[in-house]
């Protein structure tokens, strides 16, 4: 079963909505249009049941606002000696596995 919606030329959205959903899903609209397919089920209607809702799923996450852009960190100071720390263990124990000068 293939569903297709037309994102471009839908009123259902308002535009700054619809907007978003266009950028979201630029590589899956063909001229602004959205097609899923299902074929789950033997039952054709259960087909279409299916793909209704994997289009409203995927419209919802495709109109949702962006998230919370990252904060950047920096490793604390604790962080950057315990790294180089177990780096010196770790160096001394393949030294030590190394034969010995003779």
């Amino acid at each position: 079963m293939e569903l297709s919606f037309d994102l471009a030329g839908s009123d259902a959205l308002p535009s700054a909505l619809r907007d978003r959903a266009l950028r979201s899903l630029a590589g899956r609209t063909r001229g602004g249009v959205v097609t899923v397919t299902a074929s789950r089920y033997r039952s054709q209607l259960r087909n279409r049941e299916a793909a209704a809702a994997r289009l409203s799923a995927l419209l919802t996450e495709a109109t949702a606002p962006p998230g919370r852009p990252r904060r950047p960190t920096a490793p604390s100071r604790a962080a950057r000696e315990r790294r180089l720390a177990a780096k010196q263990r770790r160096s001394e124990v393949k030294r030590l596995r190394r034969p010995a000068d003779e």
